[in-house]
């Protein structure tokens, strides 16, 4: 089943993702951290200023979707878990991506890459676009490319979890500002734009997975002749 969750929701699911990784002694949260985690200025896009209320009602809405739960133990201060990995059994390069497109919107495979790297290191950028792959076979899907905006050429992703909609024009940092043709749609996104492209997609996964297999044994093949030259 789709989600369709507000802004509000999306800012905290994405807050307790996020601070599960980078700051798990202070994991799970309490309302009034996870409140500064929502509204902190660095990582996020846009910058919110949310209050209590808007939180804890946010906090209640995802729970009775059966995305957050309280899970204070025995602390006398109420603290709160995401529990979006028991519903969708993520990989953690899938969380990682899916964390930085609820906090900071759409962005590039480079961006991803980048700010992708308190939750998880990415080797290159081919290993964000499987990523991004997994997260677009996904049934219903939870990640789509977008449009490229005129006079670039970096082709941006979003996630669904608001539902399937376009989002407004999007500013990029600096940084990632200059058209980049290693921004420019992966294969398998592209072939995944058709539904009925996912068996390619698959098969060339396992291609790729071969060749690497493949690829490792030279390199210990090269090895072993060594100790014998």
């Amino acid at each position: 089943m789709a989600l369709q969750l507000s802004e509000t929701e999306i800012r905290v699911l994405g807050a307790l993702i996020e601070k599960e990784s980078t700051t798990p002694e202070y994991y799970p949260l309490s309302l009034n951290a996870l409140l500064n985690a929502c509204n902190q200025k660095s990582n996020r896009d846009p910058v919110t200023t949310l209050d209590e209320d808007a939180v804890r009602h946010s906090i209640r809405t995802l729970s009775e979707q059966a995305l957050v739960r309280s899970a204070g133990g025995y602390s006398r201060v109420a603290k709160f878990e995401h529990r979006i990995n028991e519903l969708y059994n993520f990989h953690r390069n899938e969380l990682a991506v899916l964390c930085v497109l609820l906090l900071r919107g759409p962005q590039t495979p480079g961006e991803l890459r980048t700010r992708t790297d308190r939750l998880y290191s990415f080797d290159d950028l081919e290993a964000v676009h499987s990523a991004l792959a997994l997260l677009m076979r996904r049934d219903p899907p939870l990640v789509k490319i977008l449009p490229r905006q005129p006079g670039t050429k970096e082709a941006r992703y979003t996630h669904l979890l608001g539902g399937d909609t376009t989002p407004a024009h999007h500013s990029s940092s600096p940084e990632f500002s200059k058209e980049s043709s290693t921004d420019a749609p992966h294969p398998a996104a592209r072939s995944l734009a058709n539904p009925d492209s996912a068996r390619i997609v698959q098969l060339e996964s396992e291609v790729a997975e071969l060749k690497s297999q493949l690829e490792s044994l030279r390199e210990q093949f090269a090895a072993f002749q060594k100790q014998f030259q």
